[in-house]
């Protein structure tokens, strides 16, 4: 599975990381906050956050909203 990782400007274009490469960088650092874009649907943050937690992991997900318009948010997932 490929998630788009949150956008560095408005214009911008998201950048991708697979569910493998989040799995290696957990394993590497331990706890983690990742970015997530709006693009990625809910059931797939949905998955990955049940992914995680069938591992042994504590994960949140959220909405972060950086602006007034219905559209200006992101996600954020917290991995412990």
């Amino acid at each position: 599975m490929e998630i788009k990782l949150a956008r560095n400007e408005i214009n911008g274009k998201p950048k991708t990381i697979t569910l493998d490469k989040v799995t290696e960088i957990i394993e590497k650092e331990g706890q983690k906050i990742f970015y997530f874009d709006k693009e990625n649907s809910h059931k797939d943050l949905v998955s990955l956050v049940e992914h995680f937690e069938a591992q042994g992991f504590s994960v949140y997900l959220r909405d972060i909203r950086y602006g007034l318009g219905e559209s200006d948010y992101m996600y954020e997932v917290h991995i412990l």
